[in-house]
């Protein structure tokens, strides 16, 4: 009698696992853990969440002249709406003064991506056959470490990269939606759902072009596994994406091609020298990710101009190799290849072709943070031991991150901390000497800051903006004279308005007023619509008794710029408010 050979079982895929699911767990379990990630995640984050506004804070909407006064559509205006309406929301509660609600927001999105990693790597482990009986340790574990991984600081306490924990938010969001779908197609309701959903991110940063290509992996590997037909039978949500695929190219090479700061526009950086930069800097990021220390704010990389420089090429022989074996081992470890594949998908804007002006920044890992914790998981899960060695070694992992994330919102939390401590792990980079310096003077540090400032201008050929702030650290330090020379410097550098304003400014403090009408004349004629002439000019004609002119020169301020304290404050002390 002729017998048939058993079939080998099948990788279980969306739709099994809908029939197999587990009973619901109870709601208390949930509202348990919500509870106790709020409160260790605030504590954590606690020590910078006053922290200073820092970098590219400074220039976001709300620190415009007159954002007070600008409509809500002005606020709109450029790449990023969804982003900019969060800090308007942030603005109208509590101004460009206090940066609680700022730091507050961001943390509160760091949590709900946290709960959208927890359902994501539940799920997906689900898929990779490891539903029972302990489905829910690794992935609190790896939802755990998305929460406090000192990684993951610039990301959350730099209120400017909202525009990751917000776009990163999205991601996530659609990604939640899309493995929840209970079954292996979409259905309209849903892909429409995704499609909004993906819309929502592309307003908040445009790295997120990239999560149509991250559900495609997710289809492949998932639906049932190793497979196209998932892909195909989601056509309902990958063809109108195709379809927007020629618009939605078009305005990202638009903004690569005139982009200041990023794009191919970069003359001293091609596309090619960038990637072989970033073939050396992935292993940084993920070096930072097992042994996070060293931590640098503005980390100093230098351009491997060709795939030889600075060992470019082990690099990127690293990365095949990784990826290969990721590939042939793709049945065996399932949940490591996704999570390889996946996050060299969702780090590929960022460390690819695109040439951007600062080679490595840690806020750039945050998308990218679930594929490594997928390749955490997969090794985690094969660990033979039991159930309470795991979870207690879990947990000394965490505290370890949580100790280390706490000491990294310190330094965050000062200014100056943060600053010195760059400066002391880039001693030759400008800006972070540049803004140590800066920060000290705003601090009162004035001689620290002349310091700084002298230091800066060796490591680079020095520019207006330098030798005007270092003339103020000279003014606040007592030196007018020598405040008086490094603004001379400025004039040889680039004259304009705002350096004959401050020379102005520091004759009138010498009481040498002919000398400081003078330059202020000469600001006047360079740009008559520069309000802080007529500021310094009404000081002057205030000191010399002249009140009607004063008050005239400030009103002329206010007309200029309505919201100038210093003018406002000069009319209220004249009475003529």
């Amino acid at each position: 009698m002729k017998t048939s050979k058993p079939k080998k079982a099948k990788r279980p895929g969306p739709a099994a696992v809908a029939v197999e699911a587990s009973p619901g767990t109870p709601f208390w379990f949930y509202a348990a853990g919500a509870i106790v990630a709020l409160f260790v995640v605030l504590e954590v984050y606690w020590p910078g969440i006053r922290g200073p506004f820092l970098l590219d804070d400074t220039h976001l909407e709300y620190m415009l002249p007159g954002a007070e006064t600008r409509p809500l559509t002005a606020w709109l205006v450029g790449p990023r709406p969804l982003l900019t309406l969060t800090y308007w929301l942030n603005f109208q509660q509590s101004g460009a003064a206090d940066t609680f609600g700022y730091h507050i927001t961001n943390l509160l999105l760091h949590l709900c991506n946290g709960a959208f990693i927890l359902l994501v790597i539940r799920k997906v482990m689900s898929w990779a056959g490891n539903e029972k009986p302990n489905g829910w340790i690794l992935p609190v574990f790896a939802a755990g470490l998305f929460l406090l991984h000192p990684l993951q600081t610039e990301s959350v306490t730099y209120v400017a990269s909202r525009s990751e924990t917000l776009s990163v938010f999205w991601v996530l969001a659609a990604l939640v939606v899309f493995v929840y779908r209970g079954g292996d197609a979409v259905s309209w309701p849903r892909a429409i759902t995704i499609l909004a959903i993906f819309a929502a991110a592309a307003l908040s940063k445009e790295h997120t072009v990239v999560l149509p290509v991250l559900l495609l992996v997710t289809d492949y590997f998932w639906n049932p596994g190793f497979s196209f037909a998932g892909i195909r039978r989601n056509w309902k949500l990958y063809v109108p994406i195709a379809l927007g695929a020629a618009v939605t190219v078009r305005y990202v090479l638009r903004l690569l091609r005139y982009g200041g700061t990023a794009g191919f526009n970069l003359r001293d950086l091609t596309w090619y020298q960038y990637f072989f930069t970033e073939c050396r800097v992935i292993w940084a990021y993920l070096r930072l990710f097992l042994v996070p220390v060293g931590q640098n704010l503005d980390p100093q990389v230098p351009i491997s101009h060709n795939v030889m420089e600075y060992g470019a090429i082990f690099g990127l022989a690293g990365l095949l190799a990784v990826s290969v074996l990721a590939w042939i081992y793709r049945r065996r470890f399932p949940l490591a290849s996704y999570g390889w594949f996946i996050f060299l998908v969702l780090i590929a804007p960022t460390s690819s072709i695109v040439p951007i002006r600062d080679p490595m920044a840690e806020r750039r890992l945050y998308l990218p943070f679930i594929g490594l914790l997928f390749i955490a998981v997969e090794f985690l899960r094969r660990w033979k031991a039991n159930r309470k060695t795991v979870i207690g070694v879990l947990a000394v992992v965490l505290v370890v991150e949580a100790v280390f994330t706490y000491q990294r919102n310190q330094l965050w939390g000062n200014a100056v901390d943060i600053w010195k401590d760059t400066v002391a792990k880039s001693p030759q980079g400008l800006r972070p000497r540049f803004q140590l310096a800066y920060v000290e003077f705003q601090a009162g540090s004035c001689t620290d800051a002349v310091a700084d400032y002298q230091v800066a201008s060796q490591l680079a050929r020095p520019t207006m903006d330098l030798y005007i702030d270092w003339a103020l650290a000279y003014d606040c330090a007592g030196n007018s004279e020598q405040a008086l020379a490094t603004l001379q410097k400025a004039v040889a550098s680039r004259p304009n308005a705002h350096v004959y304003s401050q020379i102005g400014m520091e004759y009138g403090k010498m009481g040498k007023y002919a000398e400081a009408l003078d330059a202020l004349a000469t600001a006047e004629k360079l740009n008559p619509r520069f309000a802080m002439t007529y500021f310094y000019l009404g000081n002057i004609h205030s000191i010399q008794g002249n009140r009607a002119q004063a008050v005239e020169d400030y009103r002329r301020v206010l007309a200029l710029d309505p919201g100038n304290e210093p003018a406002l404050e000069a009319l209220a002390r004249l009475g003529a408010r």
